[in-house]
């Protein structure tokens, strides 16, 4: 995608990269996002798809197990140097990150659903076990060698441990016996390079067997370490040397391990910026409500309830209303045409969807209502601001015809143009006339635009091309307040002399200038301002309307599925009232059978009875196993003759429509006060009590229930 840096500048592209870097872990993310620029569709698509799938982990509890980490670049490329050792904290962090990609490799696959690009990104990536096996044979939790990474390195430890205990015992008896004596000043002893040693006086030192490593300031106190001590510091020092060439060894020798393992690892490396990258723009998309819109291969645009981004933050953290906007461009509508009054919301229109299609285009997700949708531009070609050059010494009008003949050698029918104050800059009939000719080449040229203007010549040609319109920043004429709500299909107004008005401008002089301008133009400006009164006012009846129909339907969905609710505990509680009522004879049986055992019936007799009821029991429900599986088959069967003939749509409905009146015809005859009735399905008996209209109310003894007639069958 062709885009230059003044282009960027003016949609303020940089400004957003530099919301979105402080959400990034490492600082080589933050670069790589300060450098985001628009890429090819299937590129963009995939960045987008996986920024959206991380964005609904925050939403849910599937919360992504990636944290902050450390980079390894600098270590990778100097590990696969001949014999080189890598610092103890590199180890740590090639280990951390190798365990992150276990962590994720794990995680992802569990929601591949939820997670379909982001598991193919960490799926493609080759685990190697090995390498955190490796680190930990070598260090322990604190990132300290381990005295188990060699037997010589333990070796040494031992030793250095036994110089260490002989030290103090030494140290501690030789303190022991000079402190009897006064050869010992009253400090007793100190600490230098990191020794103990005795605080001798002076001028005792000759008869204090030891070796001297200084005196005190005054030279009244001899620094010294006992003979006793000596050998055993000096065999420490020794082992310690040992000890750190083992050490450096065992690291050598472990960084060549894991080169062998740096392709894997820079993978790695790669991967987690990645996945920063796309935590990043989430995090991001959160704050500002991003989503993924619909991606058209077709030339189709429609921005639905769209906001600016950076507008969106400021007004938020001020706590400042911010109003989308909604607009579509496709074959058949390629150019937009913005009038009405400044300061009404028409560049800040045109620097939203430029800044929106930046976004999209780089991959990140944008601040609309999720059935938006968008298509890739070849070319962003803007013109916003002013221009003005005092380096070149070129004027406002110079510097944007330079401009302005740049687009044209430009644009083509892959392009958007935003360019705000079309034609501005010089006389005003001259210019019109000029911005006339551009806008026609660009209608030509098939290119799509967006663009605004006061020129009333520019709104006319607008309403004669077929696939250009116009629209309006809407304007409270009662006011004079803008509304910053686009209107599509409708010129603007600028509204000149209200706003004047409203300036406090006298009115002899609005009155004056009134009489100079054509009456022409002024009938048309009024006329452009009734009508779009008159619009608003359609559009907030119709608004008004479709809430109305919104909140009817919404309660009557409500309705419908509480009666729905209803009907299922009414039918809930039959069933219950039924196996209860089955449960309460059977056990009303089994209660006559303790009876007659208590009352001397042999016990044979008893069981013989018991199993009686069990064959019953068990024939019972064999056999309406078996009647349910032959009427199923049978209804079957005759459903597949009937589906064989012509016209069994027709004839079905004509029979159940005989079958229902044959019944509403004997319904009326049976239905009355004192029948008894039961519920279609249901084997509850109950006696009809009342009836009102199509509803019965039916009385189980126990309880009433109030229900359709169509629903009861008689006894």
């Amino acid at each position: 995608m062709y885009i230059n840096k003044e282009d960027l500048d003016e949609l303020e592209f940089p400004q957003l990269l530099a919301e979105i870097a402080p959400f990034a872990y490492s600082p080589k993310t933050r670069d790589k996002i300060l450098e985001l620029r628009p890429m090819n569709i299937d590129e963009a698509e995939v960045s987008l798809k996986k920024t959206s799938e991380y964005l609904s982990s925050f939403e849910s509890s599937n919360a992504i197990p990636f944290d902050e980490y450390e980079d390894i670049e600098t270590e990778l490329k100097v590990m696969l140097i001949e014999n080189y050792r890598l610092e103890n904290v590199a180890f740590i962090k090639i280990k951390t990150l190798t365990e992150q990609i276990g962590k994720l490799q794990k995680f992802f696959p569990t929601m591949p659903e939820t997670f379909p690009n982001l598991i193919q990104d960490v799926s493609a990536l080759e685990f190697k076990k090995e390498i955190i096996d490796k680190v930990d044979k070598v260090f322990n939790r604190f990132g300290e060698v381990k005295s188990e990474a060699s037997p010589i390195l333990k070796e040494l430890r031992a030793e250095i441990q036994h110089a260490k205990k002989a030290i103090t015992e030494n140290f501690n008896r030789a303190l022991f016996n000079y402190g009897q004596s006064e050869f010992l000043d009253d400090i007793r002893e100190t600490i230098i390079d990191d020794q103990r040693v005795l605080a001798v006086k002076s001028a005792y030192k000759k008869r204090v067997a030891g070796r001297v490593l200084g005196l005190s300031k005054t030279g009244s106190i001899t620094y010294m370490q006992p003979d006793s001590v000596v050998k055993h510091y000096f065999k420490l020092k020794e082992s310690q040397e040992e000890e750190k060439k083992e050490i450096d060894k065992i690291l050598r020798k472990l960084t060549a391990e894991l080169a062998e393992f740096q392709p894997q690892l820079w993978r790695y490396q790669m991967y987690i910026f990645d996945l920063d990258l796309t935590r990043a723009k989430a995090k991001f998309a959160e704050l500002i409500n991003g989503v993924l819109p619909k991606i058209n291969r077709h030339r189709t645009l429609r921005l639905k309830e769209a906001f600016h981004p950076l507008l969106f933050l400021r007004n938020k953290a001020e706590n400042k209303t911010i109003y989308p906007q909604t607009l579509a461009l496709t074959d058949h509508n390629r150019i937009i045409c913005i009038s009405g009054p400044n300061a009404g919301g028409k560049s800040i229109t045109l620097k939203t969807v430029g800044l929106l299609q930046l976004m999209i285009q780089s991959g990140i997700l944008v601040p609309t209502h999720p059935k938006s949708e968008m298509f890739f531009f070849d070319k962003i070609m803007t013109d916003i601001g002013d221009n003005q050059s005092i380096e070149n010494h070129l004027s406002t009008y110079s510097s944007r015809l330079k401009k302005m003949g740049g687009i044209i050698r430009e644009a083509d029918g892959e392009t958007l143009l935003l360019i705000d104050e079309f034609g501005t800059g010089s006389d005003p009939e001259l210019g019109g006339a000029l911005a006339e000719s551009f806008l026609e080449f660009f209608y030509d040229k098939k290119s799509f635009a967006i663009i605004t203007t006061h020129y009333t010549n520019i709104k006319l040609v607008v309403e004669e091309l077929p696939n250009a319109q116009n629209a309006a920043m809407l304007f409270n004429e009662e006011t004079l307040e803008p509304m910053y709500k686009l209107e599509i299909g409708q010129a603007g107004s600028s509204f000149t002399f209200e706003v004047a008005e409203k300036n406090k401008i006298p009115r002899f002089i609005i009155h004056s200038a009134k009489k100079k301008v054509e009456h022409d133009i002024v009938n048309l400006d009024k006329t452009i301002v009734k009508l779009q009164q008159e619009k608003y006012e359609v559009e907030k009846l119709k608004t008004d309307l479709a809430e109305r129909k919104e909140s009817v339907e919404d309660k009557r969905d409500n309705l419908q599925k509480l009666n729905e609710q209803l009907q299922q505990k009414l039918f809930n509680f039959q069933k219950l009232y039924e196996d209860e009522h089955r449960k309460l004879q059977f056990g009303t049986k089994i209660e006559g059978f303790i009876d007659s055992y208590v009352k001397g019936k042999s016990r044979k007799d008893v069981v013989k009875d018991f199993v009686k009821i069990l064959e019953q029991e068990k024939f019972r429900k064999i056999g309406a196993d078996k009647d349910e599986s032959k009427r199923l088959q049978v209804v079957k069967r005759k459903i597949t003759q009937q589906l064989k003939k012509e016209d069994v749509i027709e004839k079905i409905t004509e029979t159940n429509e005989k079958i229902e009146e044959k019944r509403k015809v004997d319904r009326a005859v049976w239905m009355k006060e004192g029948q008894r009735v039961r519920i279609t399905g249901s084997t509850s008996v109950g006696t009809i009590e009342k009836i009102s209209r199509n509803k019965v109310t039916v009385n189980y003894g126990t309880f009433k229930t109030m229900i359709d007639a169509d629903e009861l069958e008689r006894i």
